[in-house]
């Protein structure tokens, strides 16, 4: 009788588990890049909370829940969700008109409608996103990071300065020493030290606000269950779902880009739904997915798993409960020299470069700086890609519809003539069609020959009934000849049915 190798079952048990989890590199580099993380969400956390008008720990909670449910139920491995400055100013008004408790409720509200548009489909909407828009997205993300920093290096103590460049350069350079720990990590780790060993007086992160001292309690809203709360809360919630659902969907796109790798959108959009639900009972002001800090993880640190994604919001809670007198010891300067690195990284600088902007299409460009304006306009990723992507559709509509082209032959006998359609018919396109033919001159028979066109619309097939009606008055006739299937089936559909005579 043959004995089973002792090794067998921790054999067996690795087969079943993903590849990363049996490579300690992988497990290095997840941890430091959740570790970093959770330092530049502190203070991220506590601004956010303040622009709400809510208590720091209000932010920190949220950002802790949305990180660790995330990590779970996400779609996009590595990214990171937590509280956002997008969600703080949408559920800003409700919060200061209404109070905390309607607060937390739009959020569980926002939850629901984020499972529902995710389970509906809304994540394939992504597709009608141009590059250009993406481009653009990205651009004005970076900006807006850096005009987030710049608040931290006004009126501040000369010492500020040095500690910044001194960030940087750490950061810059010590990849060229080594890789095995994340250089961001390093940087906040010696400024911090020299700081508190010299007894320089900056800017902290204590300063911004008090850690929380114990773990988020579960619980329901302190709101009334009535009608007229879910008509009060309603708007809001919409509004934060939407933008929620924009920014990490875009944000998911982009690491898509970054690691050349896939994810699912739909999935993505449930799991942001499902964090905010769970982060609105545990008395968090809810959010989406944070480009800064998961350019971090991703980009800066080189995380690629889910593993990153829970420690963030694990380590979040952990530093600010165990560690807070250590954590508010760190100086600003130095998660400031992190997030402008991160800007510095996350700008397309060659979406800006002269050899690119000579190739590039006017159209492209324009759409590009369209999303860019009304991004720092606004400080509105989802407005900037909204207006971006409707700037870009009526460029494409307008390019497209002078594609279509009208051509006749007339028969060597002068008893008919043949006109060949070429192109794409839609609203725009068709709007022109009917001025193409000579209704007066053309002998009796009339074939339109649409063998290399397509038709798309309504509007296509009543141009076509136009121009028949016009040969008609003149006692001509028409035959259209050339329908691919598709076009058929529509034209049989909606011809004679468009107009009243």
């Amino acid at each position: 009788m043959s004995s089973a190798s002792p090794k067998a079952p921790a054999a067996r048990l690795r087969g079943l588990l993903p590849d990363w989890l049996n490579d300690p590199k992988v497990w290095r580099t997840e941890i430091l890049a959740g570790l970093v993380v959770a330092l530049a969400l502190i203070p991220e956390a506590i601004s956010f909370s303040i622009i709400a008008g809510v208590d720091p720990a209000v932010g920190l909670f949220a950002s802790f829940t949305m990180a660790v449910v995330i990590s779970i139920v996400g779609g996009r491995r590595a990214m990171i969700s937590a509280a956002t400055g997008a969600v703080a100013l949408v559920i800003a008004p409700l919060n200061r008109e209404h109070g905390f408790g309607y607060l937390v409720a739009a959020v569980i509200l926002a939850g629901v409608i984020q499972v529902a548009l995710g389970a509906l489909g809304v994540a394939k909407l992504m597709r009608f996103v141009p590059r250009s828009v993406m481009v653009g997205f990205v651009n004005a993300l970076a900006i807006l990071i850096f005009m987030t920093q710049v608040p931290e290096m006004h009126d501040v103590p000369w010492a500020v300065y040095p500690l910044i460049i001194g960030g940087l350069a750490l950061m810059v350079f010590f990849p060229k020493v080594t890789t095995v720990v994340p250089a961001p990590l390093i940087s906040i780790v010696i400024l911090t030290v020299i700081t508190v060993a010299a007894a320089i007086a900056v800017p902290t992160v204590g300063d911004k606000g008090a850690l929380p001292s114990s773990l988020p309690v579960p619980g329901l809203p302190d709101v009334p269950f009535t009608l007229d709360t879910l008509t009060t809360i309603a708007p809001y919630a919409f509004a934060m779902a939407l933008v929620g659902l924009m920014e990490s969907l875009m944000t998911a796109k982009l690491v898509d880009e970054i690691t050349d790798t896939h994810s699912s959108k739909t999935r993505e959009s449930i799991g942001q739904g499902i964090a905010n639900i769970v982060t609105g009972f545990f008395g968090g002001m809810g959010g989406c997915a944070m480009i800064g800090q998961t350019m971090i993880n991703v980009k800066v640190s080189g995380a690629r798993t889910r593993l990153s994604t829970f420690l963030a919001g694990a380590f979040l809670m952990v530093l600010c409960i165990v560690f807070g007198p250590v954590v508010s010891d760190i100086p600003m300067a130095a998660l400031v020299a992190v997030m402008v690195m991160v800007c510095f990284a996350t700008f397309d600088w060659h979406s800006i470069a002269p050899r690119t902007l000579k190739r590039m299409p006017a159209g492209e460009i324009t759409v590009m700086v369209i999303t860019v304006i009304c991004v720092v306009a606004t400080s509105n990723l989802a407005i900037g890609v909204i207006v971006g992507s409707v700037t870009a559709m009526v460029i494409f509509a307008r390019r497209v519809a002078h594609v279509a082209e009208v051509s006749a032959v007339t028969d060597p006998d002068g008893a008919g003539v043949v006109y060949s359609v070429t192109g794409e018919l839609f609203f725009a396109s068709s709007n022109d069609l009917v001025g193409r033919f000579d209704y007066a001159g053309d002998p009796d028979k009339i074939v339109i020959d649409l063998s290399a066109a397509h038709v798309w619309d309504a509007s296509s097939v009543a141009a076509l009934d136009a121009i028949e009606t016009k040969y008609r008055q003149r006692g001509k006739t028409v035959k259209i000849i050339g329908l691919n299937d598709l076009s058929a089936d529509l034209h049989n559909k909606l011809t004679g049915e468009l107009t009243n005579h």
